[in-house]
């Protein structure tokens, strides 16, 4: 395997695009990074393209990255779509980095893009269903009350909520919509429930709307579960994680390219409409639409194009899918790290700064303690005493990360490294960390059992100045 580099990043600002396809969104990440990179369209040999979301909104099946791409010119060449929920991106680079590594091509691309942002907005959080084992799906439904707030749970969320009812940015409670929108709603709600009936099975959709009734949503109760526990056994608290939230507000403030750029403070998350114990929605991601890009080529081509002093190489790139295991087994991201970390010839002190996969603040508090960052059951302490901010000994989630950045699916993983080579080069600006020299990206997507169905370690080292 030869050494690989990237010669290009680049990503659009995330939010929301309901004038702009998934074609305009791809267009204008392949164009910059062409530019970035000093290439044509002729020079990339392969391309991987991850999209999530596309198919199920759009019926956009099969030939995602062909129909994205040909309005561009981009054509001829093998294209791969690469579907691996949330790590899609991610993933489309780690196989251009195999491309280039294995001697096949000297020039790759990784593109992802993804648009959230619908009329019917329950097509897409029906979409996420495929995240899911979708024909166990019945018995997922069945078993996922397991993971619900107890008792003891729910009397400290209303405990929490009463402290402070009145002190969060929008008074802490989801405005009453008009009744053209709730009709609105009921429609598309209903032609949701249609297509999952023919899916799932009228029965199984039963289960769903007693499961889904009320205000808050059961996946996203999985996370407060595995939270919960951490905090039980550990001694985390709330106060924690809303640390975790504010200090990604606040790096992505300094992001021109996130879809938040407001700060918050840790008593205003804490103050945040609730969404499942012990999680506000300052602490989880938000739905939005976004593209990023990537070009990967060997060292003679760096030599060629005179990127000397831009090209960040690649110590590791790993890609691994979850295992069947309870909750005290070896977890996915410590397991493939210790892979990375071995490939890279480094260990978890040698990083400067992580992006990882924050799609709940409970996600980065776990992750630093996997990554190896901190000791097991201190990812919070560790958090809040700044470790983890600008300035501190590991900055994590400079861009904000998938709470504050954003999370368009399918780009995220690459906004992630679009991040990091960007931090490497020095070219960060008011958020760059200081004397970074190497950095970790850690990206996982879907569910199967109790953890994540497929994530990948990247390794970065930034060049030599």
């Amino acid at each position: 395997m030869r050494d690989v580099f990237v010669a290009a990043v680049h990503t659009i600002k995330f939010g929301k695009y309901l004038d702009r396809s998934i074609k305009d969104l791809a267009a204008e990440t392949v164009l910059t990074c062409l530019i970035e990179a000093g290439l044509g369209k002729q020079d990339i040999q392969a391309l991987w393209f991850s999209n999530s979301n596309w198919g199920y909104a759009r019926g956009q099946d099969a030939i995602r990255g062909q129909v994205a791409l040909r309005p561009i010119g981009i054509e001829g060449i093998p294209i791969t779509n690469v579907e691996n929920a949330c790590a899609g991106g991610s993933t489309a680079f780690h196989h251009a980095w195999m491309g280039v590594a294995s001697g096949l091509y000297d020039v790759t691309m990784a593109v992802g893009a993804e648009k959230l942002h619908l009329p019917n907005r329950y097509a897409v959080f029906a979409g996420f269903l495929g995240d899911l084992d979708i024909e166990d799906f019945p018995n997922i439904i069945s078993n996922i009350s397991m993971y619900a707030m107890n008792e003891e749970d729910k009397n400290m969320m209303r405990a929490h909520v009463r402290k402070y009812a009145g002190h969060g940015r929008s008074g802490g409670k989801k405005k009453r919509k008009k009744i053209g929108e709730r009709l609105t709603d009921l429609r598309d709600m209903y032609k949701v429930y249609r297509r999952l009936c023919d899916l799932l099975g009228t029965d199984t959709m039963k289960k769903v709307r007693r499961e889904f009734a009320g205000d808050h949503s059961p996946f996203m109760d999985v996370y407060g579960f595995a939270a919960r526990q951490h905090m039980k056994k550990y001694g985390s608290t709330i106060e924690q994680l809303a640390a975790v939230a504010s200090k990604n507000h606040f790096h992505s403030s300094l992001n021109p390219n996130a879809q938040y750029t407001f700060t918050v403070t840790p008593e205003e998350v804490l103050a945040d409409r609730m969404v499942t114990w012990p999680f506000t929605r300052a602490m989880c991601a938000p739905v939005g639409d976004g593209a990023a890009s990537a070009i990967l080529c060997d060292e003679d081509t760096v030599q060629r194009l005179g990127l000397g002093t831009r090209a960040v190489r690649i110590r590791a790139s790993v890609l691994g899918s979850g295992r069947e295991r309870s909750f005290d087994d070896v977890d996915i991201g410590e397991r493939l790290s210790r892979i990375a970390y071995e490939r890279a010839g480094l260990g978890p002190e040698d990083i400067d700064l992580a992006e990882v996969h924050d799609a709940t603040a409970y996600g980065e508090l776990h992750q630093t303690e996997a990554l190896g960052f901190c000791p097991e059951g201190e990812g919070g302490v560790f958090a809040q005493s700044g470790a983890t901010k600008l300035g501190g000994s590991i900055p994590i989630n400079t861009s904000g990360g998938l709470e504050s950045r954003g999370h368009p699916i399918g780009a995220s993983g690459l906004a992630q490294l679009h991040e990091l080579v960007t931090q490497l080069r020095g070219e960060a600006g008011a958020r760059q960390v200081e004397g970074a020299r190497i950095a970790l990206a850690e990206n996982g997507g879907g569910a199967l059992g109790q953890e994540e169905a497929a994530m990948c370690i990247h390794i970065l080292e930034g060049p030599k100045r």
